[in-house]
């Protein structure tokens, strides 16, 4: 076993102790990088600043300084989060500089490059960790597959023909190939928890503004919550643990006390409430997702969780309300990106602004981004903003409020995370509303601003037209009880492992 396959608290404890050389590891994890290099989990490789990171920390480390809490574990980062020392690109051709020849349409393969840290990832340099590059990822963040990135969709690598999620997916492959330790996404509407799912690992979606959103390329503001992908449930713990808390830079951000995330996980979970909504469990459901995750909360049962059934009524309005308000957002949010201030720039073959702004946003944007900017400028236009944006609110609020009811009753409800196991590549690309419903589970926690965490459960079968495929249980619990989650997805993964 390399280094890089132990788990995140012991690599940096090795790495404090002495047992474990930085440098090594971070070669290790650039060396299966460039061997799966087919899985395309990465838009940049940061060789140079990697090794330069790790070759610092063994430095400091024979000074006798004291280490972070994540001292020398290669991390991914999803490319829709600056980073000062490697380019931006949210995997769209609007977020690279023009080539010479501009007028053609062409562009070079440089990304924009941040002139700083997103919040989160100077937390991680600041904790110890060695950023191995930048995560492929659906063009700013929008999508459930991957392959709305401009450069190609991260492969699964339990079958890679078939998705690894999205819109992390680069970030998933890079976990659950163990490219990396670690990896971070966000997650808007289920990005990182569907993913993890599909590919096999633990991710969280904090609550909304459990962690600061500072350096995150804006997709929908109101939803976008930045999370950790790892192996197993103590190391995306601590990983939280890292990147929480209030940030000044980012108003949304709580300054409420930062819980013990790893300590959670070795609680009991003896008398804790588990709720098991219908409304998750009917028509649409794949058979064997539906027993894995009830196979599992009977096994939770067993261990003295009490589970009882529960309702969400308004859970069937999520995607609608989450396509007007996410999209509305979108269309704001991505105004700024017009050819003037960064990125690519297409001169019209006429000298008048307002043609160079349609030029460059038409070759820079994908279909993806271009349907959700038009939905969202339309549903907020005049004539049309009561009608939809101000009805999908009122909605989230209703979903809101079944998810506080419910929480009077239970500790943390448990769902599937996807209805389907990972799809085949092309299998959804041309039919934007099958491709929406691979988030239907996922995305009313995300309007509801609560907290999600995916764990694997026992994969499905092996089928004539499929192979075995991971399976992912969603845990839920009211805003800024993470705890909660840690505690029950440690017992899962320890149940689905005996």
């Amino acid at each position: 076993m390399s280094g890089i396959d132990l788990r995140i608290p012991e690599i940096a404890a090795g790495v404090a102790s002495g047992t474990l050389s930085p440098v090594a590891l971070t070669e290790q994890s650039l060396a299966r990088i460039s061997e799966q290099s087919a899985l395309n989990a990465f838009l940049t490789v940061s060789r140079d600043s990697a090794l330069a990171a790790a070759r610092a920390l063994e430095a400091k480390r024979a000074d006798g300084v004291s280490l972070g809490k994540l001292a020398g574990v290669p991390i991914a980062i999803k490319d829709a989060l600056c980073t000062h020392d490697a380019p931006t690109t949210c995997a769209s051709k609007i977020l690279t500089r023009a080539s010479p020849d501009a007028a053609s349409g062409t562009t070079a393969a440089h990304g924009w490059q941040p002139p700083f840290d997103a919040t989160v990832v100077a937390r991680l340099r600041a904790a110890g960790a060695l950023l191995v590059g930048q995560a492929n990822v659906d063009e700013f963040a929008m999508g459930s597959s991957g392959e709305n990135s401009a450069f190609g969709p991260p492969r699964n690598p339990h079958d890679p023909t078939r998705t690894a999620g999205g819109s992390s997916g680069g970030s998933a492959v890079a976990v659950a190939a163990g490219l990396a330790c670690g990896a971070l996404g966000s997650d808007t509407g289920g990005s990182i928890r569907q993913p993890a799912a599909l590919t096999g690992c633990v991710g969280v979606k904090p609550s909304y503004g459990r962690v600061s959103r500072y350096g995150l390329v804006a997709f929908a503001s109101s939803l976008d919550q930045v999370g950790p992908f790892a192996r197993d449930t103590r190391s995306a713990a601590r990983l939280l643990e890292v990147i929480s808390g209030r940030d000044e830079r980012d108003s949304t951000s709580s300054s409420r006390p930062v819980g013990n995330y790893e300590a959670a996980c070795e609680r009991e979970v003896k008398g804790l409430r588990l709720g098991v909504p219908e409304e998750y469990f009917g028509e649409g459901l794949d058979p064997d997702i539906k027993q894995s995750i009830q196979d599992a909360i009977a096994r939770l049962e067993r261990e003295g969780v009490s589970v009882r059934p529960v309702a969400l009524p308004h859970t069937r309005y999520g995607i609608a309300t989450y396509y007007i308000i996410a999209t509305a957002e979108a269309s704001s949010n991505l105004a700024r990106f017009d050819g003037v201030r960064f990125g690519l720039r297409l001169e019209p073959t006429r000298g008048d602004l307002v043609a160079m702004y349609g030029r460059t946003r038409d070759r820079g944007f994908g279909a993806e981004v271009k349907r959700r900017i038009l939905l969202g400028t339309y549903v907020l236009s005049a004539g049309y903003y009561d009608a939809y944006y101000r009805k999908a609110q009122r909605v989230r609020t209703l979903i809101k409020r079944d998810f506080e009811q419910v929480f009077e009753e239970v500790d943390v409800i448990a769902v599937p995370t996807s209805p389907t196991p990972a799809f085949k590549l092309g299998e959804k690309v041309d039919d934007p509303l099958a491709m929406y419903l691979a988030d239907v589970y996922t995305l009313p926690a995300s309007l509801a601003g609560i907290a999600g965490l995916t764990v694997p459960c026992a994969p499905t079968k092996a089928r004539a037209d499929r192979p075995s495929l991971p399976v992912g249980m969603q845990l839920l619990a009211p805003a800024f009880e993470e705890e909660r989650l840690f505690t029950l997805a440690a017992a899962v993964e320890h149940l689905v492992r005996a």
